[in-house]
């Protein structure tokens, strides 16, 4: 694990509690949050497709793309099934008020797999993961918005909403360096089906989280242009980095 991974491991964290200050200090409309998504969705895609497809195929391993890729559609299926099924039931049983457990977990669960991510992308190369950084840099801005306005609608204190955001951004990090250290020597078997189910998870993350929450919000073309320009953007630095 090098200087270099650590300094990238940060910038997600750094973006997500900007983000959360953000919105706990002037909350952003509904407009620039759906802006916000669909440019961090297509610049998520753009990596997917530009940076970790390529190298999947050049080791071509069939079986274990096929193994990888439904191991991670499975997972994030299976995360999403339990953690809304939390939600729904703590909505049901509880007051309003009080920390809203379920969405937290789902929350929690889903930065701890972006950390991991993150070291799968540094596995596949220093700059697939430089570039991943980045990209997940952008989806945690957005994520530390709408987390924090998820909380204040709880009635939860700053503070608390605070060292809630302290709390998931150390899980991040978790996630990073169990990613950095146990897939930084993999050999191309274990890369292959790391790099499928990093890849599943990441396309599920933008079509099932990012996109689904951008569209909350009325569409516009400077919305759908923003997607494209994400992903015009990041393909061009992978080629220039």
């Amino acid at each position: 694990m090098t200087s270099k991974e650590i300094l990238f491991s940060v910038i997600p964290v750094l973006l997500l509690c900007s983000g959360g200050l953000i919105a706990l200090y002037r909350p952003p409309g509904s407009a620039l949050k759906s802006f916000v998504l669909h440019f961090a969705a297509g610049v998520v895609f753009s990596v997917v497709a530009v940076e970790l497809l390529p190298d999947m195929i050049k080791i071509h391993d069939a079986k274990s793309i096929i193994i990888g890729f439904t191991a991670g559609i499975t997972a994030m299926l299976l995360i999403k099934h339990y953690t809304e099924k939390l939600a729904v039931k703590e909505s049901a049983t509880s007051e309003a008020k009080g920390l809203p457990w379920g969405i937290l977990t789902a929350i929690g669960v889903d930065l701890l797999l972006d950390g991991i991510l993150l070291g799968i992308g540094f596995a596949a190369g220093a700059k697939e993961g430089v570039l991943l950084a980045l990209a997940l840099a952008l989806e945690c801005f957005s994520l530390g918005m709408a987390t924090v306005t998820t909380l204040l609608g709880s009635a939860l204190s700053r503070k608390t909403v605070t060292i809630i955001l302290l709390v998931l951004s150390v899980l991040f990090i978790i996630g990073a360096l169990i990613g950095l250290l146990l897939l930084h020597a993999a050999g191309d078997k274990v890369l292959e089906l790391i790099l499928s189910f990093g890849s599943a998870a990441l396309l599920f993350l933008v079509t099932e989280e990012l996109l689904v929450e951008a569209h909350e919000e009325r569409d516009s073309p400077i919305f759908t242009g923003a997607f494209f320009g994400g992903f015009l953007i990041f393909m061009i630095l992978g080629m220039v980095i």
